[in-house]
């Protein structure tokens, strides 16, 4: 009751001129390719008025709460950098441009998120489009992350191993490959998915995270928490980023309860929460390591690294949009295809 007159109290006052969003409909109203399993209820019409969409923002449907949650985490990821970095008044310099390219990766997994679970209702078309875009983001956020632990959380004995070296490039590969992964399993399989649609999509994404997390596993075993107190940072980051992929990767607890978690308390929502709280960790834990090596940086690793690491990212960025684009343009033709047999 209290959310029906929550949506009056925000679609009433709207002008008749501009569309508000329609009443939700079940899953058996909506092509399979828009139906969850286990959710029975609350989808949004499609095709509606690309404006019906946003302003279903404040609209009680199965989508909502996969919306908020991550909209909501980047205002907080901003107040603790500001409260970390901004307010003890560190310089803009070299030697922070992983941790602000960390950050700027973390908003583009977020927003290409919630874009895409906020429009993706719209048509088949969007649906593709959006999702391909926020396996660009999970792609840029890797690396992201990798550039944070390689400059801020390292150990030198680790750099200088067998991984050392190979690691950036590597997480950059995988990055890629994740993407790839992820948009040709999106491409290949339809509804209801098959196993080999996951392996796909977790192959190539938990390669690229052991890649990612090794500087940090190396550091707990090796270094003092009572002499570091915020490592306990990372331990929380890594226990509920292995944690949001089990959410992530079993429809729980809905296929146990179909119907009863339509609107609150399905895996993928579930899934958002710990991810979005791992992150919060991360920038934590890469905030006060920063703060302690921000002096040594450029001296240990050169300003030309950082820079070389951080043309890299840009490198990952616009060839997994271009990946994006072209799995997106094979999924054009095989729709057109599809509508000519049809006809």
């Amino acid at each position: 009751m209290s959310g029906d007159i929550l949506q009056r109290l925000i679609f009433d006052p709207i002008p008749s001129s501009l569309p508000s969003p329609s009443p939700t409909i079940l899953a058996s109203q909506v092509p399979i390719l828009f139906r969850e399993p286990y959710i029975l209820s609350g989808y949004r019409p499609i095709r509606q008025n690309w404006l019906c969409y946003l302003f279903s923002l404040f609209q009680r449907h199965n989508e909502t709460v996969n919306v908020w949650t991550h909209l909501l985490f980047c205002p907080v990821l901003l107040l603790r950098w500001w409260a970390n970095i901004g307010a003890p008044g560190y310089t803009l310099d070299a030697a922070c441009l992983p941790l602000i390219l960390y950050l700027l990766s973390a908003f583009a997994y977020l927003l290409f998120s919630v874009a895409a679970h906020l429009f993706q209702s719209h048509s088949e078309h969007a649906h593709y489009f959006l999702f391909f875009m926020d396996y660009v983001g999970v792609a840029v956020y890797q690396y992201g992350s990798a550039l944070g632990h390689y400059f801020y959380t390292s150990e030198p004995a680790w750099r200088k191993s067998s991984i050392g070296p190979l690691y950036l490039p590597g997480i950059a590969l995988f990055g890629w490959l994740s993407c790839g992964g992820c948009c040709f399993a999106k491409f290949r399989y339809q509804r209801p998915y098959p196993i080999q649609r996951k392996i796909f999509q977790l192959i190539p994404n938990s390669l690229s995270y052991f890649l990612c997390i090794s500087p940090v596993v190396h550091r707990l075993f090796t270094v003092s928490w009572t002499q570091e107190t915020w490592l306990h940072f990372y331990a929380l980051q890594i226990a509920l980023f292995l944690l949001s992929a089990l959410f992530f990767s079993c429809r729980i607890p809905e296929c146990y309860f179909p119907g009863c978690c339509d609107f609150v308390g399905q895996a993928h929502q579930i899934f958002h929460v710990l991810l979005g709280l791992s992150t919060v960790f991360q920038l934590e834990a890469l905030s006060q390591d920063y703060a302690r090596r921000r002096d040594t940086v450029v001296e240990v690793f050169g300003e030309k690294q950082l820079w070389w690491a951080c043309v890299c990212h840009a490198i990952l960025f616009m060839s997994s949009i271009l990946i994006a684009l072209i799995t997106m343009w094979y999924m054009t033709k095989k729709q057109q295809g599809t509508k000519v047999r049809e006809k």
